[in-house]
């Protein structure tokens, strides 16, 4: 499976963004821009708030000052409708098979793309019919990436992606976010490691709590 095809042209713009945790200011005056065929990398030491940023963006936490901003939208069109948010946990249902578990999630956010193709593409289509709840750490999370394909989405909002990957694993990952970015999508990924993207152009960085 490939996302060839072009995907809403949309952009993410942040501005002044602050967040306490209680008495601690994990960041302020946060801001950046994210245009089509674009991915912002959050960097920073554990605790700079990079996860916290990300569900900022992400609509989980409400900043304590600033906006962050989706445009290029109908007006009819809800934000969350464009965005895929890829947590730090992978929320895989163990009780269901790994097929059952992607066509769940396709069926409750509306995806149309083939699920069989979808576990093609990260590598378990020959494990389809096993329970997820037997899935290493490593398959946990390429069935979490398989969700990315089944229903496209323009903005993907990634909370370390290769979370429990190896090599082959990081490979994948940085090949479906070049297509994503092909197709006109943008992305942005809390990562403590370098992600391959072939197009170094379309990389740009943001560096927390530096």
């Amino acid at each position: 499976m490939s996302l060839t095809n072009s995907l809403p042209a949309r952009t993410l713009s942040v501005t002044g963004l602050a967040l306490r945790r209680g008495e601690r200011l994990l960041f302020a005056d946060v801001g950046f821009a994210v245009a089509p065929g674009e991915i912002l990398l959050l960097r920073g030491p554990n605790g700079a708030g990079k996860t916290s940023l990300m569900k900022c963006l992400a609509g989980f936490l409400r900043p304590d000052a600033g906006s962050v901003v989706f445009s290029g939208q109908d007006g009819e069109e809800r934000w969350e409708e464009d965005v895929h948010f890829l947590g730090h946990l992978s929320a895989v249902k163990g009780r269901l098979k790994v097929a059952e578990n992607l066509e769940a999630w396709a069926a409750l956010n509306g995806g149309e793309g083939d699920v069989m193709a979808a576990l093609r593409r990260v590598g378990l289509a020959s494990i389809a019919g096993l329970d997820a709840g037997y899935l290493s750490a490593g398959q946990t999370r390429r069935l979490a990436l398989a969700r990315l394909l089944v229903s496209p989405r323009p903005i993907w909002l990634l909370d370390e992606p290769t979370s429990a990957l190896d090599k082959d694993g990081d490979r994948l990952v940085g090949e479906l976010i070049d297509a994503h970015l092909a197709a006109g999508g943008l992305a942005v990924a809390a990562t403590h490691l370098e992600l391959r993207i072939a197009d170094g152009t379309r990389v740009r960085t943001l560096e927390l709590g530096a």
